[in-house]
């Protein structure tokens, strides 16, 4: 099974463990709720619903056309079916949510791990958290890195580029330290929103490069010394 299949088949399992939904409902669940689906179809989401029956996952049944469907949608018996979590699908999405091995770290995963963590335990999200956090220090360290050795033969623009893409992943390293943070100390803590995330920037505390102003570029080896 490839690892898109894989995502694919744990957000089907997590949300009909909410409730049990038509094709098209789970489609526009998917779609909204998880962003990582906003581009995939029918033709993607039908194969992995009946590999789902066939493991004996999840069970099909008629029942009536979804509210707000719209009539392209209802043409033809696919519309009509109703998927339902069995006990062994229930068991399995058990067994999913366990997993906190790199696969869960993912950009493409991460994502949708993260969705359901309300029903994932304590210590298991602990764990996705901190391999998360880990990747992304991981590839933060090596864009400063690649920026050193090739800064001197960008444009502006390019690095402005490069600048933009290391401080997408430090403001993701400081989210997940305050989640991080909240799971230890057991209390409920919303990390900061874009307005005090900004905040935070032009003031400077930031964890990679400084924001450099007058003009003059950043110079990545001020921060290779923690």
């Amino acid at each position: 099974m490839s690892r898109r299949s894989g995502v694919l088949e744990f957000a089907i399992l997590g949300l009909l463990r909410e409730s049990p939904m038509h094709g098209y409902e789970l489609r526009k669940r998917l779609n909204t709720s998880l962003g990582v689906f906003r581009a995939f179809s029918y033709g993607t989401l039908y194969p992995c619903l009946k590999a789902l029956v066939a493991n004996g996952w999840l069970t099909e049944k008629p029942g009536g056309p979804p509210e707000g469907a719209p009539a392209t949608a209802l043409t033809g018996r696919r519309a009509k079916i109703v998927y339902r979590l069995t006990a062994a699908g229930k068991e399995h999405f058990e067994e999913l949510l366990s997993h906190s091995g790199p696969d869960a770290w993912e950009d493409e995963h991460f994502g949708v791990r993260f969705a359901f963590f309300g029903q994932t335990s304590r210590d298991v999200r602990m764990r996705v958290l901190e391999g998360r956090r880990s990747r992304l220090e991981e590839r933060l360290e090596r864009m400063r890195t690649s920026l050193a050795r090739s800064r001197d033969r960008l444009d502006d623009y390019t690095l402005e580029l490069q600048r933009h893409g290391m401080e997408s992943v430090e403001r993701e390293v400081r989210w997940l330290n305050g989640l991080i943070e909240s799971e230890r100390t057991g209390h409920e803590r919303h990390p900061p929103g874009p307005a005090e995330r900004d905040k935070q920037d032009q003031s400077g505390e930031t964890d990679g490069l400084p924001r450099h102003r007058g003009g003059s570029r950043p110079d990545p080896s001020d921060d290779t010394t923690t």
